[in-house]
């Protein structure tokens, strides 16, 4: 449990809150029960169902009189959940926010308290617990619209924030689409296919494509991914490629993996997703992966492939091709 699910199980042990059937957005393994958890992060999802919690990756049907947000480090997306935890309750329920002050929980709830008021905090572990009641005022329309898909990039492009880059191509994905062969070729899948931009690219670039799962372990993303890539070959999969297999052997693999877990950047991460990659190649295939090049990925390509080599390096992405 994060220090901020520590924060929340206070409030309600010392009864700042009291227990009342409840939702639990962004929700983690806490001292609870009787709740309804969304989760789309498949490796939290997956935690939560081993436990035993009734869990899903998004809550559609509201009426709760008690619902809870875990904050996290990025303020649109904690704007859009605190938007749709408020459309979720009865008139008159409330809804409790915690997260860690090193994320911006304290400047999180001047915002939420200008919006709606509060009823009250309580500060605990180096974080912030904040509650208020849905009553007449609404959530700003700009929080609103983040908590759904909307225009992004050229406008072309549909995305939501609690996606990696959300809001904007990434400069990375930009450059391995650059550097992308037309001569890809049968069943290909993009790992981490993120709101879909690189499986598009690569559809539109290469007609030798049968199919194309794009594969991610963010549902916010899936959701995205199929707005976006509106291709009779393509089909989407929301999965965990560490701890679940690929769905297929593949001729090729497109991917621009993760590699942060929480507030810290592990490479390893990455380097499970290229080990993933491997295994899901038939022999003969190829991995076209970009990464921030200070990243140590090459000793994993080494292990895993029979031969790989830089395409494209500009200082701060490197484009690799790998070949099973």
């Amino acid at each position: 449990m994060s220090q901020a699910g520590r924060a929340l199980a206070h409030a309600f042990d010392t009864g700042a809150l009291a227990p009342q059937r409840a939702f639990f957005l962004r929700a983690e393994l806490a001292p609870f029960r009787d709740i309804d958890a969304e989760q789309s992060f498949r490796p939290e999802f997956l935690r939560l169902g081993r436990a035993g919690w009734s869990v899903v990756p998004r809550l559609e049907r509201g009426g709760y009189a008690l619902g809870q947000v875990l904050l996290t480090k990025h303020k649109e997306e904690n704007f859009a959940n605190v938007a749709r935890g408020w459309s979720l309750l009865a008139e008159g329920g409330t809804l409790v926010c915690t997260g860690s002050n090193d994320d911006g929980a304290a400047s999180l709830e001047r915002h939420v308290g200008k919006a709606f008021g509060l009823d009250g905090q309580l500060s605990k572990f180096h974080c912030r617990v904040f509650w208020l009641t849905r009553g007449a005022r609404r959530p700003p329309d700009y929080w609103q619209a983040l908590a759904r898909l909307q225009p992004v990039g050229d406008g072309t492009w549909l995305s939501q924030p609690g996606i990696f880059s959300w809001d904007r191509i990434d400069d990375g994905s930009a450059l391995l689409a650059r550097h992308l062969p037309d001569d890809l070729a049968g069943h290909v899948a993009d790992f981490g296919c993120g709101w879909g931009y690189i499986a598009r690219e690569a559809l539109a670039r290469a007609p030798g494509i049968a199919r194309i799962d794009l594969i991610d372990a963010e549902h916010l993303a899936i959701e995205a991914a199929r707005a976006n890539v509106a291709d009779p070959r393509a089909s989407f999969h929301w999965l965990d490629l560490v701890q679940e297999a690929a769905p297929a052997t593949y001729d090729a693999i497109l991917c621009n993996p993760p590699f942060h877990a929480g507030r810290a950047a592990e490479p390893g991460l990455g380097q499970n997703i290229i080990t993933a990659a491997a295994r899901a190649l038939r022999p003969g295939g190829r991995l076209f992966l970009v990464a921030n090049r200070g990243l140590p990925y090459e000793p994993q390509l080494k292990a895993n492939f029979g031969s790989f080599e830089t395409l494209a390096d500009n200082n701060k992405f490197r484009v690799s091709r790998a070949v099973r």
